[in-house]
């Protein structure tokens, strides 16, 4: 293979790395120093007998992963002719102006669309699912407008690039809830401004979890999963009345800790497809040269006479759950499971026979 395939280590490193040497790849984890135990150790390619186990060829090991833009770092990765793949961390640590002007190693994806999946961004995902006609939650413009159950995203003061999502059913709750977050420090009064208030939307939750072709031109379904949250999950197990007494010195949190691979009724599926596919054309259209690889919408299907997916947040970027390739979807239609790891290593070697690589890379 003419290409190493490269990605930061955390978020979906190893599910990149896996994908990519089933497929014949040499494999690149760039980690922060004091975060390398993992890539180093249990899961470093090997020799066991006459096998070679593990998945990460090599470390570029750096002192902060900002660092990763530097001229040291992406001459190492040139000089291994290297694909990266970004996923969240990438743009949380990297920042959205370094990917787009100071990376001059070819991305997997479009990288002018990471940044739209800030909801503070132009042409931000709110843009794109109201081009696509993807429905997502109507939004309350203040909370003095707040006239039924609402959530409100507000960015964790000390980790921005997680939400301290609150509920509140009037402004008076809002004012309360909001206040009881700021004196504890978990919120600040400049996230608390740039916060959505949107209606909250009751519903089965569910991430649908996309693959765009270039080479190809297909839209395919790879798999859909859902989250375990910390400390949602530990409140819903707890019967209503012990609820109702812990929210006494603790409120709900909603960071994501791991996800569940789930399967949707097979009925739903020609729904799914049509709102990945109406997505892709937005995107085409408002972000040349549009969709490359994988995407998610993340949401919850209504009962509304018919289930209706309404979206709650889009992911322009290899999702985070390996978990996707034990569900049936990329059986269906490859006779066997794929994991997005796979998928994108799958794509760029289709990309090298075709002389398509430009194609799939920015």
């Amino acid at each position: 293979m003419k290409h190493t395939i490269a990605t930061i280590g955390s978020h979906s490193a190893l599910d990149v790395c896996e994908g990519a040497k089933a497929e014949g790849f040499k494999t690149l984890v760039a980690c922060q120093r004091g975060r390398e135990k993992t890539y180093l150790g249990p899961y470093k390619t090997r020799m066991r007998g006459k096998d070679e186990i593990g998945v990460v060829d090599e470390l570029l090991l750096l002192d902060r992963f900002s660092e990763i833009a530097g001229q040291k770092a992406v001459g190492f990765m040139k000089g291994r002719d290297a694909i990266f793949v970004p996923n969240r961390s990438f743009s949380v640590y990297v920042g959205y102006d370094n990917i787009e002007k100071g990376f001059p190693v070819p991305i997997f994806g479009n990288r002018k669309l990471l940044r739209a999946e800030e909801r503070d961004a132009p042409k931000n995902q709110y843009y794109l699912m109201e081009k696509a006609r993807v429905r997502f939650p109507k939004e309350i413009s203040t909370p003095d407008r707040i006239d039924r159950l609402a959530i409100v995203k507000v960015s964790e003061a000390k980790r921005s690039y997680e939400r301290a999502f609150f509920l509140a059913r009037n402004p008076e709750e809002y004012r309360q809830k909001s206040g009881e977050l700021l004196k504890a420090g978990k919120i600040t009064e400049d996230g608390l401004r740039k916060a959505k208030i949107e209606e909250y939307v009751i519903g089965a939750h569910f991430n649908l979890n996309f693959f765009y072709s270039p080479v190809h031109g297909e839209l395919e379904l790879m798999g859909v999963d859902t989250r375990r949250q910390t400390n949602l999950d530990g409140f819903l197990r707890m019967p209503a009345d012990q609820q109702l007494e812990t929210l006494k010195f603790a409120q709900p949190t909603t960071i994501e800790v791991g996800h569940i691979a789930c399967t949707l009724r097979e009925s739903l599926l020609e729904q799914v497809f049509e709102l990945g596919e109406r997505f892709v054309h937005a995107v085409e259209k408002e972000y040349p040269p549009g969709m490359i690889g994988p995407f998610a919408l993340q949401g919850a299907f209504l009962e509304e006479g018919r289930e209706e997916f309404v979206c709650f947040d889009v992911s322009l970027r290899i999702p985070g759950s390996p978990g996707t390739r034990f569900t049936p979807y990329s059986g269906y239609l490859f006779r066997e499971n794929v994991s997005f790891g796979r998928r994108i290593a799958m794509e760029i070697k289709d990309a090298e026979k075709k002389k398509m690589i430009e194609a799939v890379t920015t």
